[in-house]
């Protein structure tokens, strides 16, 4: 029986290095590689060897004749992907092809010099920077992140409801405690410390920095209390120490989202799930309070496109179909949406919502009692619209509605709460070149223009765009251009060494966590997890989680 690939695929292509048959793709080596949503198994070569989900970082790789019954579909979705191709041969070559790991290996002249490399940035872009450089090179690796705590966006960008996915933070975590590698946790550059100031002390330096601003909608009214960002809300019930737990009420009965990407889904999920389903993850424990005194019944999600333009994944598409409790309905208010869903083809990703409930929402009726999330497509936000006030301003309390615009006219959908999910952004490093219009570090094949020996990775690099995975092929081009640059010798000889580098960042930071004490907040926060059945309660304050890495341990080695 074949093994078939799941919604969690986060497209690193380690499965594609252990497959014996040459099976899944597309490759690193295809065209198709990075542009397609997910990986594909073809059942039709599969020899059912389990390699490939031994090897999975996320959980996504099942074995066809178990799958679960709201992921029965991905069999005929990685079949589909081969449909008209010779098994083994039109894709990318025959069968028992000597794989290796493709495009990720490195070949260094007999000469190369160890290097000491600072990675900016301790998320997955970061991560798979310093884990081609521990495993291809000599290098020694200082680790840096402006929080006392490493993981970034998995850590805090990740739904609590897909621990699958938090599962790569594992495979990045056995790097953390790597002899060749040193951490300056809660040691943020452009502000402690400089670019200059980190570069004089290695021989090259890597920002892995992410896009961390959200992206306004920019109508009238958006700047409202009630109004918020989805990057907010999901910084909120992920436990990110720089978003207060007060910081969302969800007293409304309905919440409008802006957006229809994953990020849109995930906060949609996250509102209307039964809170018992979400008490064994490793939510923020007052997101949890908060969910379970939540009165959210409905969540509008608001798409400027058609069903088959929506800017999620299908496979995360597929999931809200498939959501215990939790009805999912198409607001059919234009015929163009109901013909685009009965015109999708198996491979569009409006195939996915054939056959869910079609209604012309009346929006002059309050949310029933059931929970709901609402698919509103063809329709742009025109304005917030504050309580008590006709037509939007930002002094007429909090959001009360939203007035949306499409082919069919204008309506107005009541609601107490507005979501912006409509992308993050980057925001310049003190120091550091930055293009204002692409929120991007200016670089070539991740060389940092006008900067010698300083490297981009990852969405600072290339914008908000690709998952988890996609972070490894831009890693894997960066550190190679980091790898040239040293076998010319072009590299700026550091002035400081790793020892000097420590005593500066003790000085500059209050709150430095090292190995040591990143080990001591893990030991404690799954320790508070296994009281409560979860795998793991999250420290959700600076504070917290500084007191939790000294607690009565050593001083730091001088």
């Amino acid at each position: 029986m074949a093994f078939a690939i799941t919604q969690t695929c986060c497209n690193d292509a380690t499965c594609v290095a252990v497959c014996p048959v040459n099976c899944i793709h597309p490759t690193p080596e295809e065209r198709a590689f990075g542009s397609t949503e997910m990986l594909h198994i073809d059942p039709r070569a599969c020899i059912d060897c389990g390699a490939c989900a031994d090897a999975c970082p996320v959980d996504a790789v099942v074995p066809v004749d178990r799958l679960p019954d709201g992921q029965k579909e991905y069999a005929a979705l990685n079949a589909a992907y081969f449909e008209g191709r010779d098994p083994g041969t039109s894709v990318a070559g025959p069968n028992f092809h000597a794989w290796g790991r493709p495009r990720f290996e490195r070949v260094l002249p007999p000469d190369f010099p160890t290097l000491r490399v600072a990675v900016v940035g301790t998320g997955p872009a970061g991560m798979y920077a310093a884990e081609d450089l521990l495993l291809h090179t000599d290098a020694e690796v200082t680790l840096v992140d402006r929080l006392p705590v490493a993981g970034g966006l998995v850590r805090y960008g990740v739904a609590p409801d897909h621990p699958a996915t938090k599962g790569v933070g594992e495979t990045f975590a056995r790097f953390h405690h790597h002899p060749r590698v040193r951490m300056a946790l809660g040691l943020e550059v452009g502000r402690d410390v400089t670019p200059d100031e980190l570069a004089a002390h290695h021989d090259a330096v890597v920002y892995a920095v992410g896009a961390s601003a959200d992206r306004r909608t920019g109508v009238p009214g958006e700047g409202l209390p009630g109004s918020i960002a989805a990057t907010t809300f999901v910084a909120w019930y992920n436990a990110h120490p720089e978003v207060a737990p007060d910081a969302v009420d969800l007293s409304a009965e309905r919440v409008v989202v802006v957006g229809n990407g994953n990020v849109a889904l995930d906060v949609a999920r996250v509102l209307v799930a039964d809170p018992e389903t979400l008490a064994g993850t490793d939510i923020a424990d007052h997101a949890l309070a908060a969910l379970r005194r939540s009165r959210v019944r409905e969540v509008v999600l608001l798409g400027r496109r058609g069903p088959e333009d929506a800017a999620c994944t299908r496979s995360e598409l597929l999931a809200l179909t498939h959501l215990d409790g939790v009805r999912l309905v198409v607001d059919a208010h234009d015929p163009l949406i109901t013909e685009a869903l009965d015109a999708a083809g198996p491979q569009d990703r409006a195939a996915a919502l054939r056959g869910a409930e079609r209604e012309r929402v009346d929006w002059s009726r309050p949310p029933g009692p059931e929970r709901r999330i609402v698919l509103r497509f063809r329709s742009a936000p025109v304005a917030a619209l504050g309580g008590g006030a006709e037509g939007a301003g930002e002094g007429g309390g909090g959001v009360r509605a939203l007035r949306v615009g499409g082919a069919d006219g204008e309506a107005e959908i009541p609601a107490g709460m507005l979501l912006r999910a409509v992308g993050y952004r980057g925001v310049g490093v003190p120091g550091l070149p930055f293009d204002e219009a692409s929120g991007t570090v200016p670089h070539e094949a991740g060389r940092v223009a006008g900067r010698p020996g300083t490297y981009v990775v990852g969405w600072i690099k290339r914008g908000p765009s690709g998952g988890i995975g996609a972070n490894r092929t831009c890693a894997a081009e960066t550190v190679g251009s980091l790898i040239a640059d040293a076998a010319a010798g072009t590299l700026p000889a550091p002035s400081g060494g790793a020892r000097a580098f420590r005593r500066l960042a003790r000085r500059r930071s209050r709150h430095l966590v090292d190995a040591r004490g990143l080990a001591a907040i893990e030991r404690a926060e799954e320790a508070r997890g296994r009281r409560d059945g979860r795998p793991r309660v999250k420290l959700a304050t600076v504070e917290e989680l500084v007191a939790t890495a000294r607690g009565p341990r050593r001083l730091l080695p001088r």
